[in-house]
């Protein structure tokens, strides 16, 4: 079988109806949501079924609704598809998706994923309350015209460069007032197309500063254990094997810009030639058609 990478979705997958169908088809999926809310204190698998949106979509729920909801789509792959899994040679997930991604190859348990996860949603929900902020797609336009845009707006305030997605899709993370630049700016310079993203604040940015420290203490508390699989870094698109080092690099990525499509053509470049997307939603499906139109690309939903 070709070189096959697994790719695990981030904030913003969510959408209210996820997983109730696998639990109903795949009873280990309804045990990992059983398990996953034991450890939480309230019915997960009840908010990713019947929300409501403003709960699954608040950033302490989603993360760890998205962590588990992906790790059930991967147990019914290993279930039904273990040929596929025999191929992986790599795995990378967007942003919190670096954890399933971590999980999956054997760095962390499901139950410290879980709990680094929690952490990780509850300060970063905390530093959006704190600030008011926010993102925002700039699409159609190339990253160094949205990097001069970014840097125009940002006299209204912190505004930074958050993702590079793929061709077209670059996001940038700040204040409202930042935000609200932006999107002007893009108006007055030929009518750029713009997005709001349904996240609680500025991730990737400065602004996450209170989360980058309360994860670096949830990350102390555990285990990781070198990967069986190459796990790709957010912060640097490059491929990690020494826990000391994703350890840094986990912290570093609640601050740092997600290299998504660097990602991406890092793998093929690698060699792989087969890619899986196992979790809710399909937004690294057309992430990678930006990159590669005809990608042999297989999703795994939620």
């Amino acid at each position: 079988m070709p070189n096959t990478a697994l790719l695990f979705p981030g904030q913003g997958a969510q959408a209210v109806g996820m997983a109730g169908a696998l639990c109903q088809s795949h009873p280990p999926a309804h045990d990992l949501f059983q398990h996953a809310s034991a450890a939480l204190g309230y019915d997960l698998l009840d908010v990713c079924v019947n929300g409501p949106a403003e709960r699954l979509n608040a950033t302490d729920v989603s993360q760890p609704a998205i962590f588990v909801a992906s790790l059930a789509a991967l147990d019914q792959l290993r279930a039904t598809q273990p040929e596929a899994l025999s191929a992986v040679t790599a795995t990378a997930g967007l942003s919190l998706g670096e954890y399933t991604a971590l999980v999956f190859a054997g760095a962390l348990s499901f139950d410290d994923g879980l709990k680094v996860v929690k952490a990780r949603g509850a300060a970063m929900q905390a530093a959006a309350v704190a600030t008011p902020s926010g993102m925002v797609a700039v699409l159609g336009v190339d990253a160094p015209d949205v990097e001069a845009l970014v840097a125009e707006a940002r006299a209204a305030g912190t505004l930074e460069v958050a993702n590079y997605l793929c061709p077209g899709n670059t996001v940038a993370s700040g204040v409202l007032p930042a935000l609200d630049r932006l999107e002007q700016l893009c108006q007055e310079k030929g009518g750029i197309r713009t997005a709001r993203l349904a996240v609680a604040g500025a991730f990737h940015t400065a602004l996450m500063k209170p989360a980058d420290d309360a994860l670096a203490a949830a990350l102390a508390g555990v285990e990781l254990k070198p990967p069986t699989t190459p796990v790709w870094s957010n912060v640097d698109a490059r491929p990690h094997t020494d826990p000391a080092e994703i350890r840094e690099l986990l912290v570093r990525q609640v601050l740092s810009p997600v290299r998504w499509e660097d990602t991406l053509r890092g793998l093929m470049a690698a060699g792989v030639e087969r890619f899986y997307e196992v979790g809710p939603g399909r937004v690294l499906a057309g992430l990678m058609k930006r990159v590669h139109r005809k990608a042999d690309f297989t999703n795994v939903t939620a």
